[in-house]
């Protein structure tokens, strides 16, 4: 009977402890796009040890990350430039908020010939995007390198005839289909590569380009997101800290092999 009493006790008392050691473990589910998990599979290792579960939720758009975090599908993603994060939740009236910056993966000036944006002659030919949105990005590149002159306060959108005031070179921009620029090289002086059409074409944008953005293109640095009403969560911003930490600044550097920029910037130098 004692025997018999003090299994059961034992038994509940497992149950209890159990059910309090499931309980002391969170989960927070990031959503990114694309397959490259390594950088979240680092940060899921530290978090683990902390008793948060990340759960890695892949997308293949660049829509649904922002749609499913904001129907609370997930807790944070982790995929987009603040501008383009910025844009979407205006059209789409989202109530999302950065919480954290993580990296920049910049847009690079290429060239077969030359070895620095100041060697491209007058009337030399530059390659650049003919998309919106990847157009303007290396418009402002080309401004960074000293090349042209954009209007006041430009906001990335505009034709290039109404977005250039000084051109001193005359230098042709040649609007081209992103996807063609590496394989128009031997066409042009230069061409403006976004970051991944220039790893996919076997570059790697800090080491082969003339020219580069760095952390002062805030506009362009990824960031993580969540609901509004969890940017103060506590759990959320842990994550966020680990995401910031030394070792995964060095994980970024060398898994990446400098081909995307750690920028772990206060919120306030991306203008929220």
């Amino acid at each position: 009977m004692k025997k018999s009493i003090l299994l059961t006790f034992i038994l509940v008392l497992s149950a209890v402890l159990a059910s309090c050691g499931g309980g002391s473990e969170e989960t927070v589910k990031v959503g990114i796009s694309g397959t490259d998990t390594s950088t979240w599979d680092f940060v899921a290792e530290k978090a683990a040890e902390e008793g948060i579960n990340i759960e890695i939720i892949s997308f293949n758009d660049y829509v649904q990350p922002n749609t499913a975090l904001a129907d609370g599908e997930l807790d944070i993603n982790s995929f987009q430039t603040v501008a383009y994060f910025d844009e979407f939740i205006e059209e789409r009236d989202l109530d999302l908020a950065p919480i954290a910056t993580t990296y920049l993966a910049p847009m690079g000036l290429y060239s077969d010939s030359l070895a620095a944006p100041e060697e491209i002659p007058d009337g030399g030919k530059i390659a650049l995007p003919n998309d919106v949105s990847n157009q303007g990005r290396a418009l402002m590149l080309l401004e960074d390198a000293g090349l042209i002159t954009l209007v006041d306060n430009y906001d990335g959108l505009g034709s290039i005839s109404d977005s250039v005031v000084e051109n001193p070179r005359n230098i042709e921009l040649v609007e081209t289909a992103p996807a063609q620029i590496p394989r128009a090289l031997g066409d042009v002086d230069a061409g403006v590569i976004n970051n991944g059409i220039a790893r996919d074409a076997g570059y790697n944008p800090v080491e082969d380009s003339i020219y580069h953005e760095d952390e002062t293109a805030t506009d362009y640095v990824n960031i993580i997101a969540s609901r509004s009403e969890d940017t103060d969560d506590e759990t959320l911003q842990r994550v966020a800290e680990l995401f910031q930490e030394e070792d995964t600044k060095q994980f970024i550097e060398e898994e990446h092999e400098g081909s995307l920029i750690p920028a772990f910037l206060p919120l306030e130098e991306i203008g929220w």
